[in-house]
């Protein structure tokens, strides 16, 4: 027998939050998220309750969980795009169809009851959060950054009735093999920045760094991001949250923030040595050893997150890309990196896809995001 429950105690949030945990178990590929950040969507001052609603899932057969789902009305999503949506986020389930069926019930009878058309996702609050379901590269380990999941889970919502909406795709990178590639990128860079008279912006360490430049960053991102699906304006909490997070991880040396003549931020490309080895071996948990792990990682990294890549609209067709592109490939030749990891892609984002094409590059999964209508 299937019963889903409503998360409200603290044992089903537990069960919640360790479910993924549990299933993937011995799985190579997969990455938990960090279990002291997953306990914080339970908590009434989240940051991202001032614009939305979330309800909780647990599905349990013959009295054992089985699966879990959470459903989001994100209502700025919705005031800014136009629709009358909810997004489902953070669904696992073991092999079995009829669980799954169970626990989409639950989040389209909630969507139907606060007045909604649609479902879509795997969305989370923002496009900060990780999201997409995996649909090619399951022999690929994942980044810190973004989600796994077992093949069947394509079959299971395909079959409930939802259909694709947007792929992105990932990609693997290395800098170019062919030194005359090397330099043709390096004179493209030099001629753009002296061109719109540009420079870098430098800083002694993260803090620093965010304290300069954190407002223009956002303002870029907000910016750049505008039109990008799945996207929300940011509110105060949500950038206090990106910062308290960039405190952790950030590195100046693998970040890049462009300043026009008036010092402003005009294209921003912050990547982070990867982490997804020590928050693996720890099951999610921050304990000392792999804070020590992390720590390591951050100053000998073997291979680098793409996290976020934003350009003023006012610079996009001026190049800039290419000095950005530039100061990425001089990353990848530094003693121990292997590759860059892209992270998710838009696949008909143009832009950030031509820009892969300067390196070596292997795309190497794909991701879907799914929607269907209620009404």
């Amino acid at each position: 027998m299937i019963v889903v429950k409503e998360v409200l105690t603290a044992r089903q949030r537990r069960e919640f939050i360790n479910f993924p945990v549990k299933l993937y178990k011995g799985n190579p590929c997969y990455v938990p998220a960090l279990y002291m950040d997953e306990k914080k969507i339970f908590r009434k001052d989240y940051v991202y309750y001032d614009t939305s609603e979330a309800v909780y899932f647990n599905a349990y057969k013959d009295g054992v969980i089985s699966g879990r789902i959470s459903g989001i009305l994100q209502k700025s999503s919705n005031e800014k795009w136009g629709q009358k949506r909810v997004r489902f986020t953070r669904f696992d389930v073991v092999d079995d169809f009829e669980v799954a069926r169970e626990l989409f019930d639950k989040v389209e009878q909630w969507a139907r009851s606060k007045g909604m058309e649609e479902v879509c996702g795997p969305l989370g609050f923002s496009d900060l959060e990780r999201e997409g379901l995996l649909i090619e590269g399951f022999d690929q380990p994942s980044t810190f950054e973004e989600s796994y999941n077992y093949d069947y889970y394509q079959s299971f919502i395909e079959r409930l009735g939802y259909s694709k909406e947007v792929d992105w795709t990932e990609s693997q990178i290395r800098a170019p093999k062919d030194p005359e590639s090397l330099e043709e990128m390096e004179k493209m860079a030099s001629f753009v920045m002296k061109r719109y008279k540009l420079h870098f912006g430098e800083a002694r360490n993260a803090r620093d760094f965010l304290k300069k430049y954190s407002d223009g960053l956002f303002e870029v991102l907000d910016k750049s991001y505008d039109k990008i699906y799945g996207t929300v304006p940011f509110t105060d909490g949500m950038k206090k949250l990106m910062i308290d997070n960039f405190n952790l991880i950030i590195d100046t040396d693998h970040s890049a923030v462009i300043l026009d003549e008036n010092d402003r931020v005009v294209c921003l490309g912050l990547c982070f040595p990867a982490i997804a080895e020590p928050v693996k071996k720890s099951g999610g948990r921050l304990t000392p050893l792999a804070l020590v792990r992390i720590l390591r990682l951050l100053k000998h990294p073997k291979t680098i997150d793409l996290a976020l890549i934003g350009v003023d609209p006012e610079y996009l067709n001026r190049g800039v890309s290419a000095v950005f592109a530039w100061e990425l490939a001089k990353m990848l030749q530094a003693p121990g990196v292997e590759y860059a990891d892209t992270n998710l892609n838009l696949e008909d984002n143009y832009a950030i896809q031509n820009l892969w094409k300067r390196f070596d590059e292997r795309k190497n999964k794909r991701r879907r995001s799914y929607h269907k209508k209620l009404v």
